[in-house]
């Protein structure tokens, strides 16, 4: 009971979230009823994402869960409904790009609600199957003359007319979705409605009923349908022109020109609420664009047009044959008792024919074949000549059909079409054939066998193999030669740490002449070469000396005032004096730069 309580708290929620989001957009200031149905409407399609859905994949998603089997007026369970309606959205995310997914599940909760809701401003029950088919192939995406003539298929009788009965319950249901954005009042249904669209033909077929519902204008009743797919395509068209009342620079979606006011324009919004400025009024006739054509290409075009190069009019449609396809009648195809093969069969004398053919037995049985295999070539050549006819909501029946009564007749076709002695014969050389492809197919199991044996033998690495590869030796070429030169950088390292060592060793003595009073003429600019500044390694002491812990022979070639120094034992001040030494050389050193940079 909670549970329950709870899914209809959320249902409400949802329900009346996509009413109070489209009462922010603010369409009620919008002054005409027209404008206003179509923007709302506009937005009830793109907030469910049905601008998405094509009107072929909505027919598919109908065929596909079974709503073509069912009679119109079969109502539809709540769960039915939401299953018909989570396919079509779960088709929709397999067809679109992984970076433009939507959200399936608030997708489908809206879609119910405001379906459940256009469907309770009119009735209490539940939704039947035409009532989701007419309001689906309406709110989809698509061009209106392909939506136009699925309504006229659901509509419209075996022989190509409309019902008008049918056309009735159309009307019926179709404005039940003005009523649920609250346009009821404008856009109502009324009992003699239907025969007021056609009041002087009774027979309507397709390019009829097509050439009403896209009329200038059309029926009253349905206005806001044709206005709603334009208003779809316009919505990212740019005029480069500017409001006269609101003074944009540019205008984006429909631009209307007054006929009577010079070079007077307002942009969709401005008109839509009823703004007007200087001498122009609301009540002055309004010219709708829904494109930008540079002054070059009106003068081109009225050049075009006056020497009859542009059609005056294009036609709002194409022409579409009046007969509809008629499907397949397999009804001839197996006859209601089997036909046995050696019979005598008369024939008139009249015609010209002997009077008794006597039927050579399998004949019989291979033109009934025949017929049944030129059935089937017409039906394949009708769906590769005619694109539409795959998305026919009848194809599918007509298939079954057809294997149906093909696999009923290659059933009841042995038992009658041939004799013992041809049955026993082909009998005996089925099982012949039999034992042969048996055979063959045990060679062919062995030879598999075989080759995975050696494929496993092949794969096992061994070392004379792991020799041979010659990737492997380049491999190995490689490591010698890094090696080789790792060796080579140690050595070079080992002798500039010598060299190193050996110029300490002579500012040491360079120290002591000093201390003893002997001072020492410093070398010329010419014979100084520069000392290595030491490396700061993992290895070295803060000033960047080696670690006394190094091994003796890193010390080979240097004095031995070095090396008592920086050896183990009780003379540490004399390492304490290097060091510091060691640090007023540097700065000597840096300051000697210096002047040999100047100079």
């Amino acid at each position: 009971m909670i549970e329950d309580r709870g899914k209809k708290g959320k249902t409400m929620v949802d329900k009346g979230q996509i009413f109070v989001e489209m009462k922010a957009e603010n369409f009620d200031l919008i002054r005409l009823s027209t404008y206003r149905t179509a923007c709302k409407l506009r937005f009830v399609q793109k907030t469910c994402n049905l601008h998405l859905v094509d009107v072929w994949n909505m027919i598919e998603a109908f065929r596909d869960n079974g709503l073509n089997t069912l009679d119109h007026s079969t109502e539809l369970s709540p769960s039915r409904l939401e299953t018909i309606v989570s396919s079509i959205y779960y088709q929709l995310n397999k067809r679109l790009p992984t970076t433009y997914q939507i959200d399936v599940k608030q997708s489908i909760s809206l879609l119910l609600n405001f379906l459940v809701a256009a469907h309770e401003s009119e009735d209490h029950g539940n939704l039947t199957v035409f009532s989701m088919k007419v309001m689906l192939a309406i709110m989809c995406g698509g061009k209106i003359v392909d939506k136009l003539r699925y309504i006229f298929s659901q509509i419209s009788h075996t022989n190509g007319a409309m019902t008008i009965s049918k056309f009735d319950l159309f009307l019926r249901e179709v404005l039940k979705l003005p009523s649920a954005v609250c346009e009821g009042p404008s856009f109502g249904y009324s009992e003699h409605l239907g025969r007021s669209c056609f009041p002087q033909q009774k027979k309507v077929m397709l390019n009829a009923f097509l050439d009403t519902m896209m009329a200038d204008p059309p029926p009253q009743c349905l206005v806001w349908l044709p206005l709603m797919h334009r208003i779809a395509n316009v919505e990212n068209v740019l005029h480069p022109v500017s409001c006269s009342y609101c003074r944009s620079e540019s205008m984006l979606g429909f631009r209307y020109r007054c006929k009577q006011c010079f070079n007077y324009q307002l942009c969709q919004t401005c008109f839509w609420r009823g703004h007007a400025s200087g001498n122009h009024s609301n009540q002055h006739q309004m010219k709708e664009h829904s494109s930008w054509k540079s002054s070059a290409k009106k003068i081109s075009r009225a050049i075009s047009k006056s020497f009859g190069c542009v059609p005056s009019r294009e036609p709002p449609h194409p022409v579409f044959p009046e007969d509809p396809e008629r499907p397949l009648d397999l009804s001839n195809i197996v006859p209601p008792r089997p036909v046995l093969n050696n019979v005598n069969v008369s024939v008139s004398p009249t015609a010209g024919s002997p009077t008794a053919i006597q039927r050579v037995p399998g004949i019989a049985a291979a033109q009934r074949m025949n017929e049944e295999h030129s059935l089937i070539a017409a039906y394949v050549n009708k769906l590769q000549t005619s694109p539409r006819a795959l998305d026919s909501p009848s194809r599918l029946d007509e298939e079954h059909r057809l294997i149906a009564r093909y696999t009923a007749r290659l059933a009841a076709d042995p038992g009658n079409t041939m004799s013992p002695q041809l049955s026993f014969d082909s009998n005996k050389q089925q099982r012949q054939l039999i034992a042969e492809l048996e055979n063959k197919n045990r060679e062919i199991l062995q030879e598999i066998q075989r080759l995975r044996v050696e494929h496993e033998q092949a794969c096992q690495p061994t070392p004379e193999k792991a020799y041979q590869n010659p990737t492997l030796l380049a491999e190995l070429r490689q490591l010698r030669q890094r090696k080789d030169e790792l060796e080579q950088r140690m050595s070079s390292l080992q002798e500039s740490r010598r060299e190193l060592m050996v110029q300490l060793e002579g500012l040491m003595s360079l120290l002591k002449a000093q201390a003893a009073g002997f001072p020492q003429t410093p070398p010329s600019h010419g014979a100084s070469r520069p000392v290595p500044v030491p490396v700061r390694s993992a290895g070295s002491t803060p000033t960047g000396f080696p670690s006394p812990h190094l091994p003796q022979d890193s010390l080979a070639g240097v004095g031995g005032d070095v090396q008592e120094a920086f050896a183990h034992g009780a003379r540490r001040n004399l390492r304490n004096d290097l060091l510091v030494a060691a640090d007023s050389i540097t700065d000597t050193m840096s300051s000697l730069v210096k002047e040999l940079h100047t100079d």
